[in-house]
């Protein structure tokens, strides 16, 4: 990608999606513009980029669960050997972790690992699958285990899966391909964690919940593996006018702000870091309906717009951290952006 910077945007194909789209990015104004699109699985609605990026990783989350590898060389990524099962239904997020992919498999309430070969191509088969145990106190959503993410720690050494379904944080290791459980945190009953993510010197993580309009401040012990949580705090003023679901969190690269979308109320939040607090400095409209994710890269916010079919991009101001929107590019259910 020697010409540009790339983004990529997944999407629901059952609701109209075109599938993966590539987009050039403009390294002044954030804009998007449409390179390709690709729709050679169904709903590939969860994408991620191997640190070379040189490959670019998608779910498919249908009840027959798949990930699939792409080459990305050119303006259209290309298949790099046919989608793998894992195992499981409904994977909703995927991240690397020592030499494999893992997937959050929301149906099944599990976390699957699938060996990555040294040219980033996948092992034809899951090498493990673990399952998850428990429920919540929000009967129509928590009857049992629900894992909605899975990704790294900062430094590396843990795997670290969020359930919506048991309102916990899981910390995992891998041995010879099985991902072993260390250590389970609970949170707040019927919160419904969906999302974390770290501080960039890794002494934090933010746990946003899908229902409750909050974020769980936690520390984070990297040498042990060790969750702790610290304080619940609110991503709206007031309490909400009718349904509100946040969906996806993001810190900025200076560790300043946090900034988190709400379904419903349509909305991006500004929470600023102080320490272990973490309070709200305010809230500007999302620039489109049902904010399924958010992605913090290169002084930007690109937020893909579900329900009206767009993705909006938003300059981040470096002092306040509020986000002012600089435009939109159309794709029908969108659910995911990573710029890379």
């Amino acid at each position: 990608m020697a010409d540009g910077r790339r983004a990529f945007i997944g999407s629901f194909t059952a609701a109209g999606g075109p599938g993966i789209v590539t987009a050039r990015v403009d390294a002044g104004s954030g804009a998007l513009t449409v390179l390709s699109t690709l729709d050679d699985v169904p709903d590939p609605s969860y994408l991620a980029l191997s640190p070379d990026r040189r490959t670019l990783y998608a779910v498919s989350e249908t009840a027959d669960g798949a990930v699939v590898a792409y080459r990305v060389h050119g303006d259209v990524p290309e298949p790099a050997g046919p989608p793998v099962s894992v195992d499981a239904d409904g994977p909703t997020h995927l991240g690397l972790f020592a030499g494999h992919v893992l997937t959050a498999n929301y149906g099944s309430g599990s976390v699957t690992a699938i060996p990555v070969r040294p040219d980033g191509t996948l092992a034809p088969d899951a090498s493990g699958v673990l399952r998850h145990t428990g429920s919540g106190p929000y009967t129509p959503r928590q009857q049992g285990p629900h894992a909605h993410q899975v990704q790294p720690d900062p430094s590396g050494h843990w795997a670290v899966s969020v359930d919506l379904g048991t309102d916990s944080v899981r910390v995992c290791t891998l041995a010879d391909g099985a991902l072993v459980p260390h250590r389970e945190t609970a949170l707040r009953p019927g919160s419904g964690p969906r999302h974390l993510a770290f501080s960039p010197d890794g002494a934090h993580a933010y746990v946003v919940h899908e229902l409750s309009p909050s974020v769980t401040v936690c520390r984070w012990d990297g040498a042990d593996g060790v969750l702790r949580p610290l304080t619940e705090v609110p991503v709206l003023p007031g309490a909400p006018a009718g349904d509100a679901h946040p969906s996806g969190i993001a810190v900025s690269p200076d560790g300043r702000f946090v900034w988190t979308a709400t379904r419903g109320e349509d909305a991006l939040s500004v929470l600023a870091v102080e320490g272990d607090a973490l309070p709200l400095v305010t809230t500007v409209p999302c620039g489109g309906r049902w904010p399924r994710a958010l992605t913090a890269s290169g002084g930007f916010l690109y937020v893909a717009n579900e329900r009206s079919g767009d993705v909006t991009w938003f300059a981040t101001d470096p002092d306040t951290g509020v986000p002012a929107r600089r435009g939109s590019l159309e794709v029908p259910a969108a659910s995911c952006v990573v710029v890379g």
